[in-house]
């Protein structure tokens, strides 16, 4: 073998035992690389300090508008509504929910806006107005050739959403327009804080005993107990200080918010559950969406509208 391969000029092969050492693949040390700091999260997922500086920036901000220009929270309430429907519109729309989104955008915003110039009349008219066309822009939005799939669920839908957010909202626009009404939202405004900072702060220490496990593991009685104790000194103080009424009042708003507003937020936590998403949005680090901080809202200032009317 060594004499073929000389007379040919070639190297001769070297025996299994002659290798090189040098010749082997040397590993490369691994160096572990530094982990990237990760915000503090709080026990519900959430950026903390993100969080809290993006619901202070907004408090105070509503705080001011309320004060000392009110009407402008006309127009900062309708833009968020617009928002929120193009969040909730978007989602279902990735779920294949087929909801007609420019008769809700465009017809969310009536309902929300003729309750200025026409109270409730005119928001009750946009909202027939506008559930008749998202009906027809269903029925008719792949041709006049085509029969719609799903129609009956994707209209449902339509209408779901239709009343979830615009109706809903409206009626903090109903409010505003009362006596002392920009006093009225913020008296709503802060016992929604407070229900979501007592339950928060009771659910972190006490909270041992699940509300409804299977649609939000992390709401426990002990904290909807924080959020009424929370809720009613909170109703209490601004009912007797804020609107120089009756401090029973405050505890009857109190307790009603608490109620609603808490359902508020299993209501969009079974949503998301059923699309499989953690957030409607990601406009607001640490809160999500818009309609991820409007969920308890919204049913917060119908009963709101309902208990001051009537008894104040």
């Amino acid at each position: 073998m060594a004499e073929d391969a000389a007379a040919t000029g070639a190297a001769p092969e070297p025996m299994p035992d002659q290798v090189d050492p040098t010749d082997a693949a040397t590993p490369t040390p691994q160096v572990d690389e530094p982990a990237e700091p990760q915000a503090p999260a709080s026990r519900a997922g959430r950026n903390l300090p993100a969080a809290l500086a993006v619901g202070l920036g907004l408090g105070l901000s509503l705080i001011a508008i309320l004060l000392f220009v009110p009407k402008v929270f006309i127009g900062v309430a309708g833009a968020a509504v617009g928002v929120a429907t193009w969040e909730v519109a978007k989602r279902l729309r990735e779920a294949d929910v087929l909801v007609p989104r420019i008769p809700l955008l465009v017809g969310g915003q009536a309902v929300f806006w003729l309750g200025w110039p026409w109270g409730a009349r005119g928001v009750v008219g946009a909202f027939a107005a506008t559930a008749l066309v998202c009906m027809v822009w269903r029925l008719f939005d792949h041709g006049l050739n085509t029969a719609p799939k799903n129609f009956l669920r994707d209209t449902s839908i339509a209408l779901f959403t239709l009343t979830w957010i615009p109706l809903l909202a409206a009626f903090s626009t109903l409010l505003l327009l009362e006596p002392d009404g920009n006093l009225r939202v913020l008296t709503f405004m802060i016992l929604v804080v407070c229900s979501d900072v007592g339950g928060y702060v009771a659910g972190v220490l006490f909270g041992r005993h699940p509300m409804v496990p299977a649609i939000s593991p992390k709401k426990s009685w002990e904290g909807f107990c924080g959020s009424l104790v929370f809720s009613v000194i909170g109703g209490l103080l601004t009912v007797t200080l804020l609107l120089e009424a009756n401090s029973m009042i405050g505890v009857v708003l109190g307790v009603g918010l608490v109620v609603v507003a808490t359902c508020g937020d299993l209501i969009e936590s079974q949503i998301k559950r059923e699309l499989g998403i953690k957030d409607m949005g990601t406009m607001l680090p640490g809160h999500g969406g818009i309609m991820d901080r409007l969920d308890s809202m919204l049913p917060s200032a119908f009963v709101s509208w309902l208990v001051l009317s009537a008894l104040l």
